[in-house]
This record gives structure tokens, sequence and C-alpha cells, in this order.
């Protein structure tokens, strides 16, 4: 059988022609499945599931999309519902957000979520809020997507985690997928859900392989919003993390294995709302935490992690929580000091060391 990359671009958009892309996935690629071509059959079958979907963003059509995310969909869909956008953040996201108070489904790309900065007041003010100050009567199914934090070489304006600015935000529910499952289940429900919904993807893990199955290839696999995964099981020490942090503190855990320590990795998933309970329950088993992020220290993600950790399980600790975030310091642009300035694998094991006692 021919294999995916020999079946080519070409083929692959004349075989959507009659087929969905996820099924074109499964025929060629059964055991492993991209960050991108998950994000991609993803949406095209919710495209396919419900007309009131639709995809808006700039070169989200005739470009295929920047990071190619909706290969095919234009040619599948039509104009009408792959709309491709003048370069104005706010113009577009405003238009998205009028969509879906009258009842559409806009799902929209941002090329970078550094740029939507400049729709934070349709995100925040119209999207956000306009559920509660209608006092129910208006809801916004929307979904804002696209890659957060930080990319590579790209500097300061290309590489923000908004992780915690998002998440700080009542009427919000933000995601954050690792894997292909996470990137299917997790897409599909929050195109499905009734709210808006801001879903931060990682550049880097875009071209990144998962291992897949027959019921994560499901037309309607979804993953629930609000519940975080046990990705690793351990008895030591706890590694908390979101997005491309969770395959740092994989890799953490392996390392630490290798002298003895057991750590158990928590893939947060929903940023909001947080599932509280499977990290108290980890921290109440293994009596330490580490938790891990890109952002920024103040005012982090991590830190209310480890607010909810002494809230709720303070007696349980055997040492302090600890954190590994990015440095406060806007993205350098040459290689060594972006390195320097984001968490790295080795990092994660010298904290979790020191967590130990080492």
């Amino acid at each position: 059988m021919q294999s995916l990359l020999q079946f080519g671009r070409n083929g692959l958009r004349r075989q959507a022609q009659t087929q969905s892309l996820a099924q074109a996935w499964r025929g060629y690629a059964t055991k492993e499945l991209s960050v991108r071509d998950a994000l991609n059959s993803a949406l095209d079958e919710e495209l396919s599931r419900d007309d009131r979907v639709f995809i808006m963003g700039e070169e989200v059509g005739e470009y295929q999309g920047a990071y190619k995310i909706t290969r095919g969909l234009l040619q599948k869909y039509g104009a009408k519902r792959v709309r491709d956008t003048p370069i104005t953040e706010a113009g577009f996201t405003g238009i998205g957000a009028g969509a879906a108070f009258a009842g559409l489904r806009p799902v929209v790309e941002f090329m970078t979520f550094n740029f939507a900065m400049q729709a934070i007041d349709q995100i925040i003010n119209s999207s956000a809020k306009t559920l509660y100050m209608s006092a129910g009567t208006i809801s916004s199914p929307i979904v804002f997507r696209g890659p957060n934090g930080a990319a590579a070489g790209v500097a300061a304006q290309h590489s923000q985690c908004y992780a915690a600015w998002y998440s700080h935000v009542p009427g919000l529910k933000v995601l954050a997928p690792y894997d292909s499952e996470d990137c299917r289940g997790l897409l599909k429900a929050a195109i499905r859900d009734p709210d808006p919904v801001v879903f931060l993807e990682n550049e880097i893990l875009y071209g990144t392989n998962f291992p897949v199955d027959d019921t994560i290839m499901g037309k309607d696999f979804t993953l629930p919003i609000g519940k975080a995964k046990v990705q690793r099981e351990g008895k030591d020490i706890t590694l908390v993390g979101f997005g491309k942090m969770v395959g740092y503190n994989l890799d953490a855990a392996k390392e630490l294995e290798k002298e003895g320590i057991s750590a158990e990795v928590i893939n947060v998933r929903t940023l909001k709302p947080l599932d509280r309970e499977t990290i108290v329950n980890s921290v109440r088993k293994t009596h330490r935490v580490v938790c891990v992020e890109e952002g920024w220290p103040q005012s982090g993600f991590t830190a209310e992690i480890v607010a909810t950790v002494n809230e709720e399980c303070f007696d349980d600790l055997d040492a302090p929580p600890e954190r590994v975030t990015g440095a406060e310091v806007p993205m350098p642009y040459a290689a060594n000091l972006e390195v320097a300035a984001l968490p790295q694998i080795k990092d994660v094991v010298r904290v979790a060391k020191r967590c130990m006692g080492r």
C-alpha cells in the first residue's frame, strides 16, 4: 500500500472530494497521526457534520493554512465555509463573534496567538462576557484556535504563551492539547460546545506523530472539556504541565526513573475549567509536585496549580511545591538566548530532584 507521503498532496485532495480527510488518514496512517493531521481531520469531520460550522482567518483557504492545518478544506467545502480574511484580526474576529451570536459556529484561526492581541476586545468583551450580560439569552459558540507559546527563531512578537491570560477570564473555556488524541478529541468537543473556547496549539508539535487507534479516529470521538489526563503513572513525585511541556515532563520522568524516582505526569489539557481533582489526587499520592510552563513566572498558570495544591492538600506535602517556567524576559531572537529563556528537560529533572531532596 502506498504510504501517505507517497500518496502526496494532490492525491489526497482528489480523494477528499469523495471521502473525508479523516478517512484518508485512517487508510494511510493506521498506527500514527501527526498533530497537524489530527487537527485537520477534526475540522473536516465537524464541517461535514454541522453546516453551521465554518472556518475563517488569514490564508486558511487558498494557501491551505499558514501551517497547513486547513489543507484541502477549501476544495471540499468551498469559499463560504472556508473564508480567507484580510489582515485585520479585530475585524474578522468581530465578524466571527457576530456570526456566533446569530447561531453559526465559527472557527477563527489566528496565525499566532500573539496576533490575537489585536482582537482581544472581541474575544473578551464580546465573546466571553455576552452570555452573562444577556442573562443567558445570547450564547457564543465560537472557537479561537492557533499556535501559542514559543516557536523557534521568531523572537518576542511570535513566541509568547497566553495560557495564563485567557484562563483568567470568566466566560471562556481554555484548552491546550498535547498529542494527536488531545487535538482530535478536544477540537471536536470545542466546536460542539455552546461557549467560546480558546484552543491553544503548539507550532513545534504540528509535525510530531503520536499513536492513534480506531476509537480516536472515530468521527464521533470527543474528549470531555474540564478533565485532565494522567499521562504516566508514578508514586514519588507529580509533574504537571500542558501542551509541549507534557512531552518535556515525560522525558524528564524517564531520566528520573534511571535514578530510582517514579514520576507521575499530569496532562492538564483543559486550563479552564481546571480539573483540580485529578491534580490533587495525584499529589496526595506522591506528596510532591513540580509544575512546568513556558510562560512567565509572575501570575503564571503554574502559580494557580501551586495555589491549588497548597489549599487542597497542604498536609499531604513532604516538600514545597516547585515551578519551572520561562524566564522573566521577552523572547530573545538569538538561538542560545532563546534556549536560556525557556524551560528545558534538564531543568525539570534538576528541580524534581531538589524536591526529592537529592
